[in-house]
């Protein structure tokens, strides 16, 4: 009921984007970073790992790495940002939590666009970024069954960041239910 409605006229062209996109951010020194698309969230979100508050002038500043690769610090960026905000914000499980906001370049598909991100643990979580509602309304319209509608990082740079193969892993155990 009610809502402020933010149709895209053919003036400002739509950018479609999948369920899921590689994004970048350009002002932190982060070339690819698998991101989750979710209407459902208003702000985006980073995966912010050692978030540690300070002042600077004066003013709030946060610095945090980001580690770009799931389930791997290689890579990881270390960056200093001033405090834009903070807000309690829950999460689809129903966690609320007081997160810091920063203003950071997000590069999805061809576009830099500059946009409202919070900043928390993420480790649960399969992506490194949510993309938010506030960043789609410039001009991105989202297909539910696209995926990485933007490409993906060159194979070498993929490969170079991916788990050790299977073999460098130690032997799992699997027990077999017994027939009959």
């Amino acid at each position: 009921m009610g809502g402020v409605s933010h149709p895209i006229t053919p003036a400002e062209p739509s950018t479609l984007v999948g369920w899921r996109e590689w994004v970048g951010l350009p002002g932190a020194g982060v070339d690819w970073l698998k991101a989750k698309v979710d209407t459902g969230a208003q702000t985006s979100s980073l995966h912010a790992f050692g978030l540690r508050e300070f002042t600077r002038d004066g003013e709030p500043w946060v610095r945090f790495e980001v580690h770009p690769w799931q389930r791997s610090a290689d890579d990881a960026v270390q960056v200093e940002l001033p405090v834009h905000d903070r807000r309690r914000v829950r999460s689809s499980s129903g966690h609320a939590e007081r997160r810091v906001v920063v203003l950071m370049d997000v590069r999805l598909l061809d576009r830099v666009i500059r946009a409202e991100v919070t900043l928390t643990r993420r480790d649960a979580m399969g992506f490194r970024m949510l993309v938010g509602r506030e960043l789609l309304r410039n001009g991105f319209l989202v297909d539910a069954a696209g995926s990485y509608l933007g490409g993906k990082p060159p194979r070498a740079v993929r490969r170079a960041n991916k788990r050790p193969a299977v073999e460098d892993h130690p032997p799992r155990l699997h027990r077999r239910r017994a027939e009959g």
